[in-house]
């Protein structure tokens, strides 16, 4: 058979550009090396609970369009992001607002928390940050960078503070009000049935193809499409010869506990060193669940090894212009275009991710 596109990966990228390529009636094939659809957005349901099984994804946009274009597919309920952080004893709100500032300082005021927070940073007297440390330190001053920044950034890259470049945190975001609410986005929510439902609508009626290496298959089906949409990593899909692209992956251990509430939240973050995980997610208040049960998964941040879910990507100097290269290489590859987290190299939010696949296709189609 032929297609007018073979499209790489069932993930949110894939998934809307295979939507429309559909409406504009082209013929897809949608392949995908997992046993599921829905890429990193999947949602499998473990006790009547829906469980984010690669991470938790909360869906928050300001742009109209994009939200209206992902009603189309689903209703999404009214959950707000409140994290919170534990350090060691301690429990902080975030993202930092007054919350945080009142139990850290056991002060009430805007004025307070700023004065705070201006002497530490003048103590210190960082001119040009060095590093991320001395970044952070320069942006927060010493308490919040000690118990909120530190150890957590630690984990999350795997390596010492005062090694990671500076531009990791070019600004960090303080909200001297009393608001938990962790983006500033006017639309927020999560799907209401989890998000693998959002992408098998938008996938009703277009040809799946699951457990299917896109290697494999094209040495067994050459031609078999016009165009080629990748959203896997660009380096694999030249089979690395310029050398691996570098990320960040996750390790999750998620387990059903016999009670209806473990932390009470669905984020808590775990900002101490010592503490081998960078937070646990109780997935049942994503959607405000009364089950008798509850699910939660502890994430742990570790080196990607090929082989791996490659995550975030690490875009320092060496990586972007390894990454530039495959994208010349990329520009020569007749009738296959790259998109998506990794066939960007290029960390995205879910609103992005949808924006991106939209001009893709109005551009293709």
């Amino acid at each position: 058979m032929k297609y007018d596109y073979l499209i790489v990966g069932s993930g949110l990228f894939g998934s809307v550009f295979a939507n429309e390529a559909k409406k504009k009636g082209k013929k897809v094939l949608v392949i995908d090396k997992r046993d599921h659809i829905a890429g990193n957005i999947y949602t499998r349901e473990i006790e009547g609970i829906q469980v984010h099984q690669y991470g938790a994804h909360i869906f928050h946009t300001s742009d109209k369009k994009i939200w209206d274009y992902m009603n189309q597919f689903t209703e999404f309920n009214n959950y707000i992001n409140s994290p919170i952080a534990i350090y060691k004893d301690e429990l902080y709100n975030l993202p930092f607002n007054m919350n945080t500032f009142s139990k850290m300082w056991n002060i009430r005021t805007p004025g307070q928390a700023k004065k705070i927070i201006d002497s530490q940073i003048a103590e210190l007297s960082i001119q040009n940050p060095g590093n991320l440390e001395e970044q952070a330190l320069s942006l927060a001053g010493r308490d919040v960078y000690e118990k909120l920044i530190k150890g957590y950034t630690e984990k999350q890259w795997g390596r010492d503070c005062r090694d990671l470049p500076a531009f990791i945190i070019k600004r960090l975001p303080f909200r001297f009000t009393y608001d938990n609410n962790y983006f500033n986005d006017r639309y927020q929510g999560i799907p209401i049935g989890g998000y693998t439902r959002v992408v098998k609508k938008m996938l009703d009626g277009i040809e799946v193809s699951l457990n299917t290496d896109y290697t494999n298959f094209v040495k067994k089906h050459p031609g078999i499409a016009e165009k080629t949409l990748f959203t896997g990593m660009i380096d694999s899909y030249f089979d690395y010869c310029l050398g691996a692209l570098e990320y960040r992956s996750i390790r999750f251990e998620t387990e059903v506990l016999d009670c209806d509430n473990y932390q009470g939240n669905a984020v808590v973050n775990y900002t101490d060193r010592e503490v081998p995980y960078t937070r646990i997610i109780e997935h049942k208040h994503f959607e405000f669940g009364k089950q008798e049960k509850t699910v939660i998964s502890r994430e742990y941040s570790t080196e990607w090894e090929r082989g791996m879910e490659p995550y975030y990507p690490v875009n320092d100097k060496n990586n972007n212009e390894l990454y530039a290269k495959y994208q010349e290489l990329a520009q020569g590859e007749k009738n296959v275009i790259f998109g998506g987290r990794l066939g960007s190299y290029k960390y995205y939010d879910m609103d992005k991710v949808v924006s991106a696949a939209l001009n893709m296709a109005g551009r293709e189609l």
